[in-house]
């Protein structure tokens, strides 16, 4: 057993595909220790909120200022306000008025600006400009006017009595504060989704529950797998004949096709993560229990497997003891893959809406199938699905790692 394992973690490509899976699981545990909470709770009210850390506006204005005087402070404001398409659309307007712009560099905030205070006017009315245009052109240059309008933003409160607004405080351009003294500080590595919630949360947790739902449905199809493979490649006769039709029958049947069907006929409310796997193990053992089998019909007539039949052992002590233990190593790689299969499936699933229901657990699927459904690939919100995409790839290809390092390790025709 020991050189076995030996063999196993000398293996590259087991040893990568298994730091790589470890590094996913370790942050499956540690993650939740740091940002511990539900993670369907909705803590934003807009949705898609972009990567990034939010401090409260609230508690920053009522946290005690630094003044730091910082040269490209306003060419920075100045350049976080036009965007690339507010600055073609600035071109755009210049086209569209007749004004001359050639030679005039887009980056360059200043001359771009100066431009634009030299010619444009709101009542300024180009030809075939829609009414929804030139409202777009004034609320820009609204914008670009109170930049630079005041030094001071004056914060006022309702008084309690009168009702009336009073100044109680001033912010001015060089005011700044230090955010490890702000009361409300939240960090959103990968922003939010569509229903406002920590995409990164949702994710560790639904990383979690995805490897769960394969596991069990990786151990179901092992297990029916195993099972039919050693009665049928042992017993054979009628016996093999049945199983084999039986199994002939799955494999005709396309799993995915069947794995649908069943998991429409169950219903959302009863489809939780464990039923899924259920389903998901159960439509997938054909090909496990065809491999046992071949594996077990070229180990029933070894020596060793005639002498425990002469010495009268029962038939589960003889394939329990003289088979199964030579076709171990199979098994292990069979259940691997399965597992795997069973990851992809459940995802295959959440994303045509027949997952597991959607007010409990997240999965990786669900994740996939809201991003999809509030159009998270056409609005630009990468961060609501390709992590999740990329979680799946790299638990998918970890596993498959692992598979072709035990196989090159048992397999004596692939060893070096």
């Amino acid at each position: 057993m020991k050189n076995t394992i030996r063999q196993v973690f000398h293996s590259s490509k087991f040893v990568t595909g298994f730091v790589i899976l470890v590094i996913i699981l370790l942050t499956m545990f540690i993650y939740p220790l740091i940002n511990p909470g539900n993670p369907l709770e909705m803590i934003g009210v807009g949705t898609f909120a972009k990567p990034g850390t939010y401090v409260s506006l609230y508690d920053a204005s009522r946290t005690g200022k630094e003044t730091l005087r910082l040269s490209d402070a306003d060419e920075k404001r100045l350049n976080r306000l036009l965007s690339d398409a507010d600055r073609v659309s600035m071109v755009e307007w210049f086209s569209a008025m007749g004004i001359d712009i050639s030679g005039l560099d887009i980056s360059d905030t200043d001359a771009l600006l100066d431009l634009w205070k030299a010619n444009y006017t709101p009542d300024s009315k180009p030809a075939g400009m829609t009414m929804a245009k030139r409202n777009y052109y004034k609320r820009l240059d609204k914008a670009i006017k109170e930049i630079g309008a005041s030094d001071t933003l004056i914060i006022t409160e309702k008084h309690a009595e009168t009702g009336e607004l009073e100044e109680i405080g001033s912010i001015t351009k060089t005011d700044y504060v230090n955010v490890g003294q702000v009361a409300n500080v939240k960090s959103l590595p990968l922003g939010t989704d569509n229903f406002g919630r920590d995409v990164l949360k949702e994710l560790v947790s639904a990383t979690g529950t995805s490897i769960v739902i394969g596991l069990i449905a990786g151990t179901v199809a092992t297990l029916i797998g195993l099972a039919l493979g050693l009665l049928s490649g042992y017993v054979g006769g009628l016996v093999d004949d049945l199983i084999m039709f039986v199994t002939n029958i799955f494999t005709v049947i396309p799993g995915f096709v069947l794995l649908i069907l069943i998991s429409y006929s169950i219903g959302q409310d009863q489809r939780g993560a464990a039923v899924v796997a259920i389903v998901i193990g159960f439509t997938s053992w054909t090909w496990t229990a065809r491999s046992v089998r071949s594996q077990v019909i070229s180990l029933r007539n070894r020596d060793h497997v005639n002498l425990s039949k002469l010495s009268g052992h029962s038939l589960i002590r003889i394939v329990l003891t003289d088979i199964l233990p030579y076709i171990a190593s199979y098994v292990v790689m069979a259940f691997i893959l399965q597992v795997s299969s069973g990851i992809l499936a459940e995802a295959q699933l959440s994303l045509l809406g027949l997952g597991p229901k959607t007010t409990t657990t997240p999965t990786l699927g669900l994740m996939m199938n809201w991003a999809m459904l509030y159009s998270a690939h056409t609005n630009g919100s990468w961060w609501a699905y390709f992590p999740v995409i990329l979680t799946i790839t790299c638990i998918s290809f970890s596993l498959n790692l692992m598979n072709t390092g035990l196989d090159q390790v048992f397999n004596p025709t692939l060893r070096d």
